[in-house]
């Protein structure tokens, strides 16, 4: 008897060991996906507001003009950053660029524009509203011409609407697959202890009574399988860090709160529902059914 005891037990034990590493792996990619959907919004807002819109300012604009615009400009709600080049600094940066002084060529006279680099807010940063808002600003005073990318522009925003897409199929997916994969898992499982269930039922347990523990159990394996898939994720962040710091611009501390968040809340939910789900299905079968399976 004792021998039989302890092999049953050391079976079960397999058993949780194999489904909660079966869970785990399973969450390790849902928690991928998540990352990979919250960091290419991250990476959409850091490319559009990195896009910069060039004001060429007319050759009569004073600095102090230039600097009362600057100042208007900054109360517009589409406008991230703004930076004010004076004449002066434009000859000094394309002078050290060129490695001459273009004043040698013009008799003395600067030929560069004063201009204002602008970069807007990411929900500004589209084809549509760059058109209008470019209509508004050349109708400041003194302002010749507004340059942009756009090219640019139109790659950046049908390449990230393509990776969206992609992400949330891929997420859809992912998630049904994830579930056939956890629901298998789980029911076999439980598969070993069809006949407790169907006794428990004999003796006049209610189903509630029943489905209890092992919901209970299924839940605290999805805990464990989703701590152990976000330290695998958290592996995999800090190495990606460790390679490239400069991540940490798109990788921000909310994306791996919610990543991780979510990948919990994937284990509780889909292996609590895997678990009613298979206990329900022998509890409605009978005594003579459950030998046939």
């Amino acid at each position: 008897m004792g021998k039989n005891r302890n092999r049953a037990r050391s079976r079960q034990g397999l058993q949780v060991v194999t489904l909660c590493i079966s869970t785990a792996l399973v969450l390790i990619l849902l928690g991928m996906v998540v990352f990979s959907v919250l960091t290419a919004r991250n990476l959409s807002s850091y490319v559009k507001e990195n896009l910069v819109v060039t004001m060429m300012l007319e050759q009569d604009m004073t600095n102090s003009e230039a600097q009362q615009l600057c100042t208007k400009l900054k109360a517009r709600p589409y406008i991230n950053q703004l930076s004010f080049i004076s004449k002066e600094q434009a000859l000094k940066e394309q002078t050290a660029a060129m490695g001459t002084d273009p004043t040698e060529f013009t008799g003395g006279d600067n030929p560069f524009l004063a201009s204002v680099e602008l970069t807007l807010k990411a929900d500004y940063a589209n084809t549509d509203s760059l058109k209008w808002i470019s209509k508004e600003l050349k109708r400041y005073p003194k302002v010749s011409d507004i340059t942009y990318q756009k090219d640019l522009v139109d790659s950046v925003n049908t390449t990230l609407t393509k990776i969206s897409i992609g992400l949330l199929v891929l997420a859809v997916l992912l998630t049904f697959v994830s579930f056939s994969l956890i629901n298998n898992t789980v029911r076999l499982g439980i598969y070993a202890r069809r006949f407790s269930i169907h006794t428990m039922k004999l003796v006049g347990a209610s189903w509630s009574f029943i489905r209890g523990p092992f919901i209970r159990r299924a839940i605290g394996i999805g805990i464990v399988a989703a701590l152990i898939a976000c330290l695998v994720l958290g592996g995999c962040i800090y190495a990606l860090y460790r390679y490239e710091p400069d991540t940490l611009t798109v990788v921000t501390w909310q994306v791996m709160a919610v990543t991780g968040g979510a990948v919990l809340l994937f284990g509780i939910i889909i292996t609590a529902i895997c678990a009613s789900i298979s206990v329900n299905k022998f509890l409605r079968m009978k005594a003579g059914e459950l030998y046939k399976i």
